[in-house]
């Protein structure tokens, strides 16, 4: 079976650490843990692990957080992966630091990446790993807050967070949604 794993982020070093980006963050350490990398393809940066039977194709779209439905929508089609097949990790400020939780679907909740998604693939429909960055910011603050780096404390809650994640992602493919939203959910 084929899975699409899509970690969503922006390209370039400026935006490498910061909230927005775990979902590159997250990818980078799966691959990492299973001997991958990522090389630059169309739309995105790939990478592909085996894992209990199970193809696990990984991307970073490389089109900014905004067009990712782009890269989605093109290495769903190009690698003939179901809507139930993928999963997208994506950060999100209505959950406290750390906290995880994966939906069979839902609404963009004003999230840009996910909403390009559901534009260019039909719908909420499609499962998402939400990793939660918190929402310590004023008014008007927000855009400030994502794109900018976890502070040191932050930095120190990750690795087991992300190790969480990973758990999850590799549950999802081998186990169903259901059983890992279960097992998992915070």
């Amino acid at each position: 079976m084929k899975y699409l794993i899509i970690g969503l982020g922006n390209i370039g070093n400026e935006y490498e650490l910061t909230r927005h980006n775990i979902g590159f963050l997250v990818l980078d350490k799966l691959a990492d843990d299973h001997g991958a990398s990522f090389t630059t393809s169309r739309y995105a940066d790939v990478s592909k692990i085996k894992y209990k039977g199970r193809q696990l194709h990984l991307i970073k779209p490389s089109t900014y957080m905004n067009l990712s439905g782009k890269a989605v929508s093109y290495w769903m089609k190009e690698l003939k992966i179901p809507k139930e097949n993928i999963l997208v990790i994506v950060d999100d400020i209505a959950l406290p630091l750390g906290s995880l939780r994966m939906r069979a679907k839902g609404s963009a909740a004003g999230h840009n990446g996910l909403k390009n998604i559901e534009a260019l693939t039909g719908g909420p429909d499609y499962p998402r790993l939400k990793f939660g960055i918190g929402n310590d910011f004023g008014q008007d603050q927000q855009v400030d807050y994502v794109l900018s780096n976890f502070t040191s404390d932050e930095f120190k809650i990750l690795p087991e967070k992300i190790d969480k994640a990973i758990n999850m992602i590799l549950s999802f493919s081998t186990a169903g949604i259901a059983r890992t939203m279960t097992e998992f959910n915070d």
